[in-house]
């Protein structure tokens, strides 16, 4: 046990880049659990370390039990230590079972589930804060799946006010002229599960700070067009865009319980090529 942690429940690794912190443990078909502490928010409740209670907005990527089946656990804790009921997002098409999955844990547990649940599609957003936005996208599963883009927004002057004197822009914004546009900086993108169509698609995963998402097979002998019809990726679709990966941070998850993580190790250090290797963290 980390003397660290008041209760160790579930293991989680943690990672800090660029003044963010990626905490959370993956792996196919047992459970998979994120967060970003400084964001105050989280995704995936495969399973619910004690220490992420206190995160009250979370975002579920599907439905298969080794993304949602703490959920309801995360939901009682917060009503047990007597903090506000939190925000949960799921895909829309979920929506309706996973309340019904809440009612029912209501009547086993005896204990109300207070959480305020919304469902979400592709194109939607979600304001964290005034600095920060969630963007939804769809990704490419074997049942509704989103993928999510936390952005930091910022104000520029628009390019035809620059170099005005001050006096002047001070003006025109007291006139009602919008004088300024929204930036936004993609900090932190979260695939799930998914295909590569999840990546192509979506070329702002490309683009974010920190990517976290899955390889969830790495041996050359599983067959690639079978991983992709059951909505996962391959070691081979990451080598296959090595070039497109701008981000600063790759974070890769997700490996199938066939593989040793000794294994993963070495056969990543092998195939990576250095462009890759250098920005690409395994979570294993």
């Amino acid at each position: 046990m980390n003397a660290d942690r008041p209760v160790d429940n579930a293991p989680y690794q943690s990672h800090v880049h660029a003044g963010l912190t990626v905490e959370g443990w993956s792996r196919a078909a047992v459970q998979s659990y994120w967060r970003v502490p400084e964001l105050k928010v989280g995704f995936d409740f495969g399973a619910q370390p004690w220490d992420f209670m206190g995160t009250p907005t979370w975002f579920v990527s599907h439905t298969h039990l080794d993304h949602v089946a703490a959920l309801p656990i995360y939901v009682a804790r917060r009503r047990m230590m007597k903090m506000e009921p939190p925000t949960v997002y799921v895909p829309t098409e979920s929506l309706d079972d996973v309340k019904k999955l809440m009612m029912i844990m209501h009547r086993l547990d005896r204990g109300r589930q207070l959480a305020e649940v919304k469902g979400l599609a592709a194109g939607d957003e979600i304001e964290l804060s005034r600095e920060h936005i969630v963007s939804v996208v769809n990704t490419f599963h074997t049942i509704p799946s989103r993928g999510f883009i936390v952005s930091e927004r910022r104000r520029k002057l628009k390019d035809e006010f620059i170099g005005l004197p001050g006096e002047k822009i001070k003006e025109l914004r007291l006139s009602g002229v919008e004088i300024t546009r929204e930036e936004r900086i993609p900090l932190v993108a979260y695939t799930g599960d998914t295909s590569p169509a999840g990546l192509d698609k979506n070329p702002i995963f490309f683009e974010a700070k920190i990517l976290i998402t899955e390889m969830s097979f790495i041996r050359a002998s599983h067959r690639r067009d079978k991983i992709h019809k059951f909505g996962h990726m391959h070691l081979d679709d990451f080598l296959e865009r090595a070039k497109q990966f701008k981000n600063e941070l790759i974070i890769a998850a997700h490996f199938s319980t066939r593989y040793h993580p000794n294994e993963v190790r070495k056969l990543l250090d092998n195939k990576l090529p250095p462009e890759l290797k250098a920005k690409l963290k395994i979570w294993v």
